[in-house]
């Protein structure tokens, strides 16, 4: 199992562009739906913790798969296999880093991955919308989230992604610190 885990994380890293975002597609198809050695909602979860955490986001996941699975050593295998192969590439590509550059089918590649990492990463994000919980509060949230960084972008505005997800992580605790009450007095009435 251990070795499983290195070895698929080690392809996840290899074959896939663009940074964590880009993975969690991967992760989702490989360690959710074949191996199903998590659930979606773990993906989810894990994938929120993620980006509110320090380091990568890809490697936050694998390091929760290879817990999940079999531990600390689990953990350590998983983290190994996804930095590796980036390792291994930034190292090699530095050696021959002004010639690689310069050679107008790597140039023209970069172009082409840039594309496919966005749609990746889009990719995620409907798949994440489609299998959200459809209550209203939820929708709201997810709606303004995206118009308040499609602001962002659009208009330039100078503020920081860490000011948005510490303003979605209030709203997100003061909607729980509101509803809870509500639960607890509507299950006392049952």
């Amino acid at each position: 199992m251990l070795l499983e885990l290195f070895l698929t994380f080690f392809r996840i890293g290899a074959f896939t562009f663009g940074g964590g975002y880009a993975m969690i597609s991967v992760i989702e198809d490989i360690c959710v739906s074949r191996k199903k050695w998590i659930t979606h909602e773990d993906l989810v979860n894990v994938t929120v913790i993620a980006e509110s955490t320090p380091g990568p986001v890809a490697i936050n996941c694998a390091t929760f798969v290879g817990y999940k699975q079999k531990g600390f050593i689990g953990a350590v295998m998983a983290t190994l296999g996804v930095v590796l192969p980036s390792f291994i590439i930034i190292y090699v590509i530095s050696m021959f880093l002004d010639r690689f550059l310069e050679i107008a089918w790597i140039a023209n590649a970069f172009k082409g991955i840039r594309v496919a990492v966005g749609l990746l990463i889009l990719d995620v994000g409907i798949r994440m919308v489609k299998k959200m919980p459809k209550e209203p509060l939820r929708i709201v949230l997810t709606v303004c989230a995206v118009l308040a960084t499609l602001a962002v972008s659009i208009f330039s505005l100078k503020i920081s992604t860490i000011v948005l997800l510490l303003a979605a992580g209030l709203i997100s605790l003061a909607v729980f610190l509101v509803q809870k009450p509500r639960e607890e007095k509507g299950g006392e009435q049952q």
